[in-house]
């Protein structure tokens, strides 16, 4: 996949990563970029060229893919994160976050399968998580919708080869974005992860670990669980006080 003279199209363009992504593929030669955004008048990156999209909207997403008509490269990048926990969070939030996370890069997917087709092939980016691998209280509506998000991209990258479109997952912890503003961790700089991820772009990997972080809980995946989570196992229970009658 050569990013000189492609055609890209960027979802969540407006801010964080996704302005990264449409800046560096400006830089690195792509022809044109589709830098997208729910509301395209908030795109303000010179030499991209704004276009709406909602990813949860079928009607917007359809839209898109009859206007842009030329893509070779998709970059899934748009996403939502509520920091919900699964039992005690806001049903309609961990509903959003599957729909935006998941059903959203999915029918992006679909509707941009056959632009790609016409277009060669080109390949297909989608951005995902350390917590693809891991929950973390907190924000384990995110986890188990970045989770899906890794399946979805394993599936489609199979349904996908058939025409020769390359599909890459992107695996980062936190990055320093607004995204991760509230959260006093170490980050990665966005410039460096969007840099990482578009040389496995050009070197046609599979899958591009951006930190120590993914690289870590990708290699612990066949691990027994008590080894990610070893609050859970009984052993390590205080015994209960047994309740007043």
């Amino acid at each position: 996949m050569e990013i000189t003279g492609s055609v890209a199209l960027v979802t969540g363009a407006n801010r964080g990563m996704g302005r990264h992504f449409a800046r560096q593929l400006l830089e690195r030669g792509a022809a044109r970029v589709y830098a997208t955004a729910r509301r395209p008048e908030l795109v303000d990156l010179p030499g991209a060229e704004p276009l709406g999209l909602d990813i949860t909207d079928p009607a917007s997403v359809a839209e898109a893919a009859v206007r842009a008509r030329d893509v070779t490269l998709l970059v899934n990048n748009a996403g939502v994160a509520t920091y919900q926990d699964l039992l005690t969070g806001d049903p309609d939030l961990v509903r959003l976050e599957m729909e935006t996370n998941f059903h959203g890069p999915l029918a992006v997917i679909r509707a941009f399968a056959p632009v790609l087709a016409a277009n060669g092939g080109g390949a297909v980016l989608n951005m995902l998580s350390a917590l693809s691998w891991t929950s973390h209280e907190g924000a384990n509506a995110y986890a188990a919708s970045k989770a899906a998000a890794w399946s979805l991209t394993n599936g489609v990258r199979l349904e996908l080869a058939g025409q020769r479109t390359l599909v890459t997952g992107l695996h980062v912890g936190s990055v320093d974005t607004d995204m991760m503003a509230g959260w006093d961790v170490e980050k990665s700089d966005p410039a460096d992860v969007v840099r990482a991820a578009l040389n496995g772009i050009e070197a046609d990997a599979l899958e591009v670990l951006a930190d120590e972080a993914s690289a870590g809980l990708k290699s612990a995946l066949g691990s027994d669980p008590g080894v990610l989570y070893p609050g859970t196992l009984p052993s390590s229970w205080t015994p209960s006080r047994p309740r007043n009658p």
